[in-house]
């Protein structure tokens, strides 16, 4: 890993130590690390029989005896939806609003606690109505709607397996999700909001059904949501609204073992066969809700909390449904995109409901600093008293704008690394405790043992950079990839195996590099690496440096084949909307390239620069750089289905192909 120009980045004025209005946290978290420090096992022990209600308590915390495959607090049970639901009603709370829900349009829905218990034990007799039992998996294919979260929790409560489909993924995407998890119920709507208009969901679920070849799928539960007209299949299809009228309104939770599956949730993979990330339910409830309740500093009884996450991804899962409402949380779910009706919308959201915990993607952030901050000034944004960013490392000056302009200058801000596979939280400041770096996600929370390594598998000095590893078990850990156990091996825990280390160390695939005080800054996946000339350059180093100029708002990074080095890199930058009149694309491309020479060294200066007007998004904010490569090596663009706006690569390569370069 090469050093980069972060430490250029990382002055004194730019280090933010914390508010005296999180001292009393600060003290409480601090002892948290002491814990787990004196016994990390102890401690997680601790923080399950805390944070959840145990049917029966377990006597072992792990078992790691056959690792890689962990079993956390495997002889205790519970159940995870009434985790989420039942117990936060027996205790008094009932009446306290679990989700603010926000269409698109306009329209809006405040759930109770126990109104939202009631919704998912009703849901729950419908499954079963259904013939779905415990071990059954069952696909997901909802908007952001309430129906989402209750679908999830039903499917929970009666020990089934949910696997979650953003509802963005083609026919093909969904029928191979559908087929590798041999689902019996798929549960989808007609369409919902997205971009200013109905999206239709129901046509792809039977476009993918209708694929040939046999399925598993014995019914398809259809939400009315976008009043789109729809094809039915008589036998197979029915009205969610319909059919959970027809069920009892009660429901008794019953405890499953804490290593019973709760969800699978599909990745990319390297080979072009997703990955189904298989996830537990008692570890993973465990560490969920001790994160979401101590990164955020979360007071359930006076917080609003928001994430802007779509439930089809993981962040969804973690921190919109199951660590939320494990900690009887008040939260918001929005069903649309940032921009619409208006580019104030999330803003505005904030004013409406007084949110106080926001918890965004870098690449969002990084929108709304091209649009400027006048668009937020306009609104009361007090409310906000801590910040987070996921999904992909925040640069310092996306950090920087992000606390100033939404923050006001005073709310702390939590940068966060994880993935679909650690389930939860692993590396993260914690608000009060450290002393803040803008784009450095700092340290590994209590109980969280985090490593940087050669390729060798040495530990690298301080200021060096290397490969992040996980060296111990921890309790949200992935169990395995759906049904092969040795691709689970091969993927995470090869690298650093047992040739090399007494028990394997899970390899995260991303690069990363230590400071002078030995805090962790992210590099970007290691496969976004790229190789010039020998030199290894990270694709978040260069964007990082392009994104410091002064007239850019944000750029994504891209490696494409070159005769001569083998990789050269390649930039797609937008520019600031106040500079985009004051620039050719010339000009732009060329202070640019010069401007990462300086930054970084010649051998990271880009060998082009395309001036774009948008980058291709995922409905999370996340870049999609195998888009952007298709586009550098001149190639035919590759399936744009999981974009939030399909239209993006079309406009993108029409520009490039008769302007700059």
């Amino acid at each position: 890993m090469s050093t980069t120009s972060i430490d250029s980045l990382q002055h004194e004025e730019r280090r933010f130590p914390p508010s005296e209005e999180f001292a009393a946290n600060a003290v409480a978290s601090s002892g948290l690390y002491d814990e787990a420090r004196a016994d990390r096992l102890a401690f997680w022990a601790k923080q399950s029989r805390e944070l959840l209600h145990w049917h029966k308590d377990f006597t072992q915390t792990l078992d790691w005896s056959n690792a890689p495959f962990a079993k956390w607090f495997a002889d205790g049970e519970l159940n995870v939806a009434y985790n989420c639901l039942d117990r936060h009603v027996l205790a008094g709370n009932g009446d306290r609003i679990a989700i603010l829900w926000e269409g698109e349009p306009g329209d809006s829905r405040s759930i109770s606690y126990a109104e939202l218990t009631a919704e998912v034990k009703r849901a729950a007799n419908l499954l079963t109505k259904l013939g779905i039992g415990k071990g059954d998996r069952v696909a997901i294919y909802l908007p952001m709607i309430p129906e989402a979260v209750v679908a999830m929790l039903a499917v929970a409560r009666i020990g089934a397996v949910h696997s979650v489909i953003f509802g963005g993924f083609s026919a093909e995407s969904i029928r191979s999700r559908v087929d590798d998890a041999s689902a019996k119920l798929v549960i989808t709507a007609d369409g919902g909001w997205r971009k200013g208009k109905v999206s239709a969901l129901k046509p792809a679920v039977d476009a993918a059904l209708a694929k040939e070849g046999t399925h598993t799928v014995e019914n398809v539960l259809v939400v009315k949501r976008g009043e789109n007209d729809v094809d039915w299949v008589e036998g197979r299809d029915l009205w969610w609204h319909e059919a959970i009228a027809d069920v009892d309104a009660e429901h008794e939770a019953e405890a499953f073992e804490a290593e019973h599956p709760l969800f699978i949730l599909y990745t990319s993979g390297t080979t072009g066969k997703p990955k189904g990330i298989l996830h537990t339910s008692g570890g993973y409830l465990t560490q969920t809700a001790f994160t979401h309740k101590n990164v955020f500093d979360l007071h359930p009884e006076t917080d609003v909390y928001w994430c802007s996450a779509d439930v089809g991804w993981i962040t969804g899962h973690s921190y919109v449904v199951y660590g939320p409402l494990a900690n009887g949380a008040t939260q918001v779910l929005y069903e649309g995109t940032p921009d619409l009706p208006h580019p104030g919308r999330w803003w505005e959201i904030i004013q409406k409901y007084g949110v106080s915990i926001f918890y965004t993607a870098p690449t969002a952030i990084r929108s709304f600093m091209k649009l400027g901050r006048e668009i937020p000034d306009a609104f009361d944004l007090t409310s906000l008293r801590v910040l987070g960013s996921v999904g992909e490392p925040i640069n310092p000056e996306a950090w920087v704008w992000y606390r100033e302009v939404i923050g006001g200058g005073k709310t702390p801000i939590v940068d966060t690394w994880w993935q679909t596979e650690t389930g939860a939280i692993m590396v993260s400041a914690l608000p009060g405790v450290t002393i803040a770096k803008p784009g450095s996600a700092q340290v590994a929370l209590p109980g969280i043992s985090i490593d940087v390594l050669d390729e060798a598998g040495n530990a690298v000095p301080v200021g060096g950079g290397g490969l992040l590893v996980v060296s111990e078990p921890w309790p949200s850990m992935l169990r395995g990839i759906w049904g092969d156990p040795e691709r689970f091996k091969e993927t995470y825990w090869e690298k650093f195996g047992t040739a090399l280390f007494e028990k394997p160390k899970y390899f995260a695939g991303d690069g990363a590099r230590l400071d002078e005080d030995g805090d962790i800054w992210l590099l970007g996946r290691v496969d976004d690496v790229m190789n010039v000339s020998g030199h290894r350059l990270s694709t978040a180093e260069i964007e990082s440096a392009l994104v410091s100029h002064p007239i850019v708002a944000e750029s994504a990074v891209v490696g494409a084949a070159d005769e001569t080095t083998g990789q050269a890199v390649v930039a797609f930058v937008i520019l600031r909307s106040d500079q985009s009149e004051m620039q050719t694309a010339d000009e732009a491309s060329a202070l640019l390239r010069t401007h990462v020479s300086d930054q970084i060294g010649a051998i990271a200066r880009p060998r082009q620069i395309f001036i774009v007007a948008e980058l291709p998004k995922t409905r999370s904010g996340k870049i999609m750089r195998r888009l952007l490569q298709d586009v550098a090596e001149g190639r035919a663009i590759g399936d744009t289905t999981t974009l939030a706006d399909t239209s993006v690569m079309q406009i993108i390569s029409g520009q490039l192909g008769s302007t700059n370069g």
